[in-house]
């Protein structure tokens, strides 16, 4: 299964900057680590952007999960990163009760 309307994923930008790349966030600081070491950086959020929208795109989804807030869906991919290296992550991507597009809502290695 693919993810629906995945032509219409999108990614909050304070998802990248404040979380998933925020050495200071209380959750994101381990995956800021994860994802700076690997070359993704404030300077290059589009890199990041593009290759994790290109994974819910691409990807069969994982996992589904209802919750009260929409339907999440889990996918795990390989992705290649500006330092050159591969490496598999998770994402998870929700459609919001009442909306089509999914929203992108973290990720972390796998």
């Amino acid at each position: 299964m693919q993810l629906p309307n995945s032509t219409s994923a999108y990614i909050q930008s304070n998802k990248l900057t404040g979380c998933l790349l925020s050495e200071t966030h209380r959750d994101g600081r381990a995956k800021a680590k994860f994802f700076k070491k690997l070359g993704f950086s404030e300077t290059n959020l589009t890199v990041l952007e593009n290759t994790l929208l290109d994974l819910a795109r691409n990807q069969p989804v994982d996992e589904v999960v209802s919750s009260v807030y929409g339907t999440k869906y889990v996918i795990i991919g390989s992705i290649e990163t500006p330092s050159s290296k591969v490496v598999t992550i998770l994402t998870v991507w929700i459609i919001d009760d009442g909306e089509e597009a999914p929203r992108f809502i973290t990720a972390r290695p796998y």
